[in-house]
């Protein structure tokens, strides 16, 4: 597995070794030992262990996000099986030099990419592909008294989202309702 620090040290984008022939592909998508040896003595990021798996199902135009749990704060290592989304995470560590900045890479199920997201950042993603399958380990539980959600298009974050030309994304009725970037509660 090759690891890659992005703009934002503590995100890592994780790009496997593929073995593929004309029967199909083999690959590691996690390793414990590994991501603990690249990950953890850096910035100290993933010092809980996975304790969850989650799999979602979008179409075209659909994001998801920025999401984040205020307590418990869950680590995501994500990634796509099946079609394309462009996965972004915001740093909502008041006390984090990167503070306020995002990072967002194209994943999908042809690149095999994974992207190690660690507590006390903001996910959210954006379909790409006519349909997408999107798989991530948590290092905590769903806690839904704790999730917030900052608005996708707060003008001070100023995501660059790839969003589809003539199109607006499609949002859940709780990510229409989230809160800006200036009023959201933040970590310490």
């Amino acid at each position: 597995m090759k690891y890659t620090q992005l703009n934002i040290p503590d995100i890592f984008l994780m790009e496997p070794q593929v073995f593929g022939d004309h029967r199909g592909f083999f690959m590691e998508t996690f390793r414990e030992d590994e991501f603990n040896l690249k990950v953890t003595p850096k910035k100290n990021t993933a010092d809980k262990p996975f304790v969850q798996d989650n799999h979602s199902k979008s179409t075209q135009g659909i994001l998801r996000g920025l999401h984040y749990q205020i307590k418990h704060p869950q680590g995501k290592l994500v990634r796509v099986i099946s079609g394309e989304v462009f996965d972004v995470a915001v740093d909502i560590r008041k006390s984090s030099p990167f503070f306020g900045k995002w990072a967002g890479v194209l994943l999908s199920a042809e690149n095999k990419k994974a992207l190690w997201v660690p507590p006390g950042f903001a996910h959210g993603f954006y379909v790409l592909s006519n349909e997408a399958q999107f798989t991530y380990k948590c290092t905590d539980y769903y806690a839904p008294e704790y999730e917030r959600s900052i608005l996708w298009n707060d003008p001070s974050i100023a995501i660059d989202w790839p969003i589809i030309p003539g199109s607006s994304p499609i949002l859940s009725q709780k990510d229409e309702q989230g809160t800006t970037f200036e009023t959201a509660e933040v970590f310490a």
